[in-house]
């Protein structure tokens, strides 16, 4: 796959979305297309680059978060979270942003998710892991993403690993991606977080993935 033709092509949209009078869903799709825009500059291997546009991504979803969104949008400081670790930047503004929205007490388990995330971004491991507790054996939220967050929140390098190599796994069977950006962003996010906790572990080669070193 050509990921810097792919990169282009995510750029043009963005800027062709830029000129027109933006409503919430409008900067959602800017905010789809800068995060498209920044994976396959990643997948590029152009870390700096991909960093500019990861971190485009996270401000758009926060405007349009701002702009009117549902209080069920989640999806979006998920995205602004996932977006500023990819890009190697503070995300606890993200955290916080999901934290006051109420992700933690939501009905919906996506907001759930976004508050986990978020917690686990701020060091607040317990709490995190009381969170995740409630997303485990679901069946209206991946379950390998459950117990890997569970088992990062709970200090837990085997377990870990077993369940990192079920994200990988369950992205390698998807036929359906954001922006048909073929990345497991998710598992990349999970080493992320993982990592400042000593439980990163050596990833397989997949095509979904960046290349090694970046």
């Amino acid at each position: 796959m050509d990921w810097d033709e792919r990169a282009a092509r995510a750029i043009e949209r963005f800027h062709g979305g830029e000129a027109r009078g933006l409503d919430q869903r409008q900067l959602t799709q800017l905010a789809n297309a800068a995060w498209a825009a920044g994976l396959c500059l990643l997948m590029a291997g152009r870390r700096e680059q991909a960093a500019e546009w990861l971190r485009r991504a996270a401000d758009r979803y926060r405007e349009s978060w701002d702009a009117g969104a549902p209080p069920d949008a989640w999806g979006r400081p998920i995205a602004a979270i996932k977006a500023l670790l990819l890009a190697g930047e503070d995300a606890t503004g993200a955290a916080r942003w999901a934290l006051d929205a109420g992700g933690a007490d939501a009905a919906s388990p996506v907001g759930r998710y976004a508050a986990t995330l978020a917690l686990l971004v701020l060091g607040r491991d317990p709490e995190a892991r009381v969170v995740a507790e409630t997303l485990t054996g679901r069946d209206d939220f991946p379950r390998d993403v459950a117990e890997a967050l569970l088992m990062i929140a709970g200090l837990d390098r085997v377990e870990y690993a077993i369940a990192l190599e079920d994200v990988l796994e369950s992205f390698e069977r998807r036929s359906e991606f954001l922006e048909d950006v073929r990345v497991a962003d998710t598992v990349l996010v999970l080493q992320l977080l993982a990592a400042p906790r000593y439980l990163a572990v050596e990833l397989p080669q997949s095509e979904l993935l960046p290349p090694a070193g970046v």
